[in-house]
C-alpha cells in the first residue's frame, strides 16, 4: 500500500510539483528508523544531483521489488516506480533496470514504461533478439543441465517430494535465453538447501556459470555482465555520472565500475563493497524519491525570483544583484567579466550568496532605491537591510551592508569563487572572516557578531545572528585589498551619506524630461552604473546566462563592451546632459583603434580591459536561472562581422560635438576611421545586430547603419569645418540608394531584415528614424504598421520571427518596443506612442529596473538583467514624448 510519501512522489512527478519538505525531512536528516539518508550519503546525492547527465540504474528483485521470482506479486513498489519513471522524464537523465530476468520476463512483470532501459539476462540482453544468438550447441548444453538438475533432485529427495515441490509451486524451473533458473522462494529451507547444492553440482559438470541472487539460482551458459551492461548504458547515453544499486551478488560487478561522482548503493543485510548500505527496497524507494527532488530542484531552479525584482548595486567598477529579500545573489570580482563570488542567481544556495534578514519569520514590507543613488534598502517589520558598494581604488570591491531595526537579524556568507568551481575554506580571526584559498585576498568585516563556520568539504559557510535592538551592525565585505583594514563603524553613516551625495549631484545636472522623470533617472543611474569607470568601457548587462527562454539554450554573456550598446548608451546619457561617460568612452575606443590592423578589422566587442574575448565556454556544474542552460561564459559573437557597429559611434560623436560645440582632434580622428571603415567593408554581407549564428547576409538594419556613418561625419564636418573625404557624400548617396532598391521587399510591402527576404524585423525601422528616408513617405508607413502587424504583442514588440538558426524561442525586446514607440511619434501618431509607452512602463521592476525581453504569453521578462538596450529605449522614448508634448503645447 502507498504510504503519504509515496502519495507525494506520485503527485510530484505526474503533476511536476515538488515534494513537501515535511515529509521528506525525516529521510533528508536520517531520523527514519535507521533507514534515512545521513548527512555522508546526502552531501554525495546533492553532488549526483547537480550532475550534466544523469543515469539512475538498478537491480530489479532485492531492489525495485522486496520479493524475488515469477509472479504479479514481483510488481516494483509502487514509490520505486513512479520516482524512477520521474527521474527517467526529467531533461539529461536516464533511468534503467539490470537485472538477472530474462527481457521479456522483466518488462512483462515490471510494467515499466519505455523510457526506462531494461537490460536481461544479467547484463547481456539488451533486445529481445538476443534470444536468437545463442549458439545451437549452447542451447544443447543448457537443455542437458536443466534435465541434470531435474534427475539429480528427485534422486536426491525421492519422486514424491520432488514432484510435490514442483506442483505446489514451491520450486520452479525457468528456461531463459542464456540459462536454466531454479525459483526456491516458498521451498522449504531444506529442500531448498539441496536444490542449491544440486544446482552447484551440475554448473560445475557443465561449465556454466553459477550465480545466486537472492531466492534465485541460474545456470548461465555467460558469465555476469552488469558491470559491462552499465558501461555500455553509460556510452550509448553519454552520462557524466552515474548511480547503481543492487542487492546480489552478480550486482557487485557493475558497482566495481562506478568511480568519480558516481554513487554506489547496496540494498539489504548482505556484504558489499558499496560505499552506502540501504535496509530494503522501501528505503532505496524513499531514496529515489529524495534524488528526484534533489535533481529536479537542480535543473528548474528554486522557486526563481523574477528577474526584473533584482535590484542592481553599483560603484562605477563592480556591480551586483539584490534579491527582494535581502540576498546579494551575484558579485563578480575584480572585473565584470571575471568569475563570480556569488552565483546564487544562477544555481541557488550552492552556487553561493550573502543573505541578511529577520530570523524570525516576518512579512517583507518592500524593497527600494534610496531617492536618486544606488544604495537599496529591504525592509521587515523589525529589520532593514541598506545594502551599497563604495566607490574603493582600482582593484578593489567593498560591499557594505547596514542592519538595523529592533529584531534579530541572520546572516548567512556563503563565498563561492569561480562561479563555485574552486574550493575555498573561511577562518574567523577576531570580527573578520577570511576566506581562505582564493586567489585574490577576501575579508568580511562583521563588528560583534560571532559566526558558525561550516563545510561540505569543498566550501564553508558562516552563519551567524545579531541582535540589532542594540544598535546597528556594519558588515563590510573587501576584496582584492592585501592589507586589512578595519573600517570604522562609527563612520559608516558619512561614508554613506558621501556615496548618496554624489548620485544626488550628478542626476542634478542632468536635463530630465517631465514624462515618468522617476524612472527616467532610475534608466540614467542605472546606465551610468554600467559605465566600468577605471576604463570607459561600457557593459551591455551586468550578467551572464539569464535566458531568453525559461528553459531554452539562449543564455548569452553581456558583461562586455559592444560597440553599438557603448555608443548608444552613452549617447542618451549625453542628451541628458552628462558628457563624461561618452569622453570616456571615446577614449576607450581610441586605445583600441590604436592597436586594431584597421578600423574595418574592429571586433564587435571586448572586454572592459580592451582585450578580444576567449573562447564562449559553458559551466557544466551550474544549472542556470530556473534550469535554463548553459551557463556561458565568453561570447562567440566576438568573432562575427558586424558592419553596423560604425553608424553609432559616428552618431555619438555627432551628438555629443552638437552638445559642447567643440570636436577634439581624437573625436575627428574617430570619426573619419568610422567613414574609412565603412568605405573599405559596407559592400560586404555580415551576421546583423542581432548576431543570428547562420550565414552572413545583406542586412538592411547594417547597411542603413553605414549610411549613417557617413552622414552623420559629414554633419559633423560641415558643423566644426572639418575637411570631410571627397568620397563620403557620393558613397553615401550609392549606399541610399541600394538600401530604398534592395532593402524594400513588394510582397511583404515593407523593409525586411535582409537582401532578397520577405521576412521582417524591428531593426528595419531605422530606415525612417535615422533619416535614410522621409519617416512620412509610404514606404516607411507601411513597414511601421508591418512590425505593429506581425512582430507586436500586447506591450511588447519581437525582434523577429523568421528561424535564426539556434534552437528554442525568446521573449519581446524592450528596446525594439522603444524603437516602434520612436516610430510612431515620427510618423504622427502620437496616441498610439502614448499608450505603447504607457505599457512598456508598467512592466519596470517594483525598484525600476528592466532585463532584456519580456514574454507576453507568460508575462514573464527574460534576458540579462537590467539590460543598458532597455533603459536606454526607455530614456528615449520619455525625452521624445515630452518633446511631443511640449510641441503640441
Amino acid at each position: 500500500m502507498a504510504t503519504p510519501l509515496n502519495r507525494t512522489v506520485s503527485e510530484s512527478a505526474l503533476l511536476g510539483g515538488s515534494l513537501p519538505l515535511g515529509l521528506l525531512r525525516p529521510y533528508l536528516l536520517g531520523e527514519n528508523d535507521g533507514d534515512g539518508i545521513g548527512p555522508g550519503l546526502m552531501a554525495e546525492l546533492k553532488l549526483l544531483a547537480r550532475q550534466p547527465s544523469l543515469l539512475v540504474a538498478c537491480n530489479y528483485g532485492g531492489t525495485l521489488t522486496p520479493v524475488d521470482g515469477q509472479t504479479t506479486e514481483t510488481l516494483p513498489l509502487d514509490s520505486a516506480a513512479v520516482a524512477l519513471r520521474a527521474l527517467a522524464a526529467l531533461p539529461n537523465t536516464h533511468a534503467a533496470v539490470i537485472s538477472g530476468r530474462s527481457l521479456r520476463d522483466l518488462a512483462a512483470v515490471s510494467r515499466l514504461p519505455a523510457e526506462i532501459h531494461l537490460v536481461g539476462s544479467h547484463g547481456h540482453e539488451f533486445d529481445m533478439a538476443f534470444a536468437y544468438t545463442i549458439p545451437q550447441a549452447t542451447e544443447g548444453v543448457l537443455q542437458l543441465a536443466g534435465n541434470a538438475l531435474v534427475e539429480r533432485l528427485t534422486a536426491r529427495l525421492g519422486v514424491a517430494q520432488a514432484e510435490r515441490l514442483v506442483t505446489e509451486h514451491r520450486l520452479a524451473f525457468e528456461r531463459k535465453p542464456a540459462a536454466f533458473a531454479v525459483h526456491r522462494r516458498e521451498a522449504d529451507p531444506g529442500a531448498a538447501e539441496v536444490a542449491t547444492a544440486v544446482a552447484r553440482e551440475v554448473a560445475a559438470a557443465y561449465g556454466l556459470s553459477f550465480i545466486e541472487d537472492g531466492t534465485v539460482v541460474d545456470l548461465c551458459a555467460l558469465p555476469p555482465a552488469k558491470g559491462a551492461a552499465l558501461d555500455k548504458l553509460r556510452a550509448q547515453l553519454g552520462v557524466s555520472a552515474a548511480l547503481f544499486a543492487g542487492d546480489a551478488a552478480s550486482d557487485e560487478g557493475a558497482l566495481g565500475t562506478l568511480r568519480g561522482p558516481d554513487l554506489g548503493l547496496h540494498v539489504g543485510p548482505r556484504a558489499t563493497t558499496a560505499r552506502h548500505q540501504l535496509r530494503d527496497p522501501d528505503a532505496f524507494a524513499r531514496l529515489l524519491a529524495v534524488l528526484f527532488e534533489l535533481r529536479r530542484a537542480w535543473l528548474f531552479g528554486e522557486e526563481a525570483v523574477a528577474l526584473e525584482r533584482h535590484s542592481m548595486l553599483g560603484d562605477g567598477s563592480s556591480t551586483a544583484l539584490v534579491t527582494p529579500d535581502g540576498t546579494i545573489c551575484w558579485l563578480t570580482h575584480p572585473l565584470p567579466d571575471s568569475g563570480s563570488l556569488f552565483a546564487h542567481v544562477l544555481g541557488g544556495d550552492p552556487a553561493g550568496h550573502f543573505s541578511a534578514g529577520p530570523v524570525a519569520a516576518s512579512r517583507l514590507l518592500g524593497q527600494r532605491y534610496v531617492d536618486n543613488t544606488m544604495i537599496v534598502e529591504t525592509r521587515w517589520a523589525d529589520v532593514a537591510v541598506t545594502d551599497y558598494l563604495e566607490p574603493s581604488p582600482e582593484g578593489i570591491t567593498q560591499l557594505v551592508r547596514v542592519l538595523s531595526g529592533s529584531g534579530t537579524a541572520r546572516i548567512v556568507f556563503a563565498p563561492r569563487p569561480d562561479y563555485a568551481g574552486a574550493p575555498c575554506a573561511i577562518e574567523p580571526r577576531g570580527d573578520v572572516l577570511h576566506v581562505v584559498g582564493t586567489s585574490e585576498p577576501i575579508v568580511l568585516h562583521a563588528p560583534g557578531v560571532r559566526f558558525a563556520i561550516e563545510s561540505d568539504g569543498r566550501h564553508a559557510s558562516a552563519t551567524g545572528q545579531v541582535d540589532l535592538s542594540q544598535g546597528p551592525v556594519v558588515l563590510t565585505l573587501r576584496c582584492g585589498d592585501p592589507e586589512v583594514h578595519e573600517p570604522d563603524p562609527a563612520a559608516e553613516p558619512e561614508r554613506r551619506e558621501d556615496v548618496a551625495r554624489a548620485a544626488r549631484a550628478w542626476v542634478q545636472r542632468l536635463e530630465i524630461p517631465a514624462v515618468k522623470p522617476s524612472l527616467v533617472v532610475r534608466s540614467a543611474l542605472t546606465l551610468r552604473h554600467l559605465v566600468h569607470e577605471p576604463t570607459g568601457a561600457v557593459l551591455a548587462a551586468p550578467t551572464t546566462s539569464l535566458p531568453e527562454g525559461i528553459g531554452g539554450t539562449r543564455n548569452w554573456d553581456y558583461r562586455y563592451c559592444w560597440l553599438r550598446d557603448a555608443s548608444l548608451t552613452v549617447l542618451t546619457l549625453v542628451e541628458l546632459g552628462s558628457t563624461e561617460e561618452a569622453d570616456g568612452f571615446l577614449a576607450w575606443l581610441g586605445r583600441i583603434l590604436a592597436s586594431a590592423p584597421g578600423p574595418e578589422w574592429l571586433h564587435p566587442l571586448y572586454s572592459v580591459t580592451g582585450a578580444p574575448l576567449s573562447t564562449e565556454a559553458s559551466i557544466e556544474h551550474l544549472p542556470g536561472y530556473a534550469g535554463s542552460r548553459p551557463v556561458r561564459i565568453g561570447n562567440a559573437a566576438d568573432h562575427q562581422v558586424q558592419l553596423d557597429v560604425f553608424g553609432p559611434v559616428a552618431q555619438l560623436i555627432d551628438a555629443l560635438s552638437e552638445r559642447t560645440g567643440e570636436l577634439p582632434d581624437a573625436h575627428w580622428r574617430i570619426l573619419v576611421q568610422m567613414a574609412a571603415a565603412v568605405a573599405a567593408r559596407w559592400h560586404e554581407p555580415d551576421h546583423g545586430i542581432w548576431e543570428a549564428r547562420r550565414a552572413p547576409r545583406h542586412h538592411v538594419y547594417t547597411k542603413t547603419m553605414c549610411w549613417v556613418t557617413l552622414d552623420r561625419a559629414l554633419r559633423v564636418a560641415r558643423r566644426h569645418e572639418r575637411r570631410p573625404d571627397d568620397g563620403w557624400e557620393p558613397l553615401a548617396a550609392v549606399v541610399r540608394s541600394e538600401v530604398l532598391a534592395e532593402g524594400w521587399d513588394d510582397g511583404a510591402r515593407a523593409f525586411t531584415v535582409a537582401y532578397d527576404s520577405p521576412d521582417l524585423d524591428a531593426a528595419v525601422l531605422h530606415v525612417g528614424l535615422t533619416g535614410l528616408i522621409n519617416p512620412l513617405d509610404p514606404r516607411f508607413l507601411a513597414t511601421v504598421a508591418a512590425v505593429e502587424r506581425e512582430l507586436r504583442v500586447g506591450p511588447t514588440v519581437f525582434r523577429y520571427t523568421y528561424d535564426d538558426g539556434l534552437p528554442g524561442l525568446e521573449g519581446g525586446f524592450h528596446l525594439c518596443t522603444a524603437w516602434l514607440i520612436e516610430a510612431f511619434l515620427a510618423v504622427g501618431r502620437v496616441d498610439d506612442a502614448e499608450d505603447l509607452f504607457a505599457r512598456l512602463a508598467a512592466l519596470m521592476g517594483p525598484t525600476g529596473l528592466l532585463p532584456e525581453e519580456y514574454d507576453p504569453a507568460t508575462e514573464t521578462h527574460l534576458g540579462n538583467h537590467p539590460q543598458a538596450y532597455s533603459h536606454l529605449g526607455f530614456i528615449r522614448c520619455a525625452r521624445l514624448l515630452d518633446e511631443a508634448h511640449r510641441g503640441a503645447s
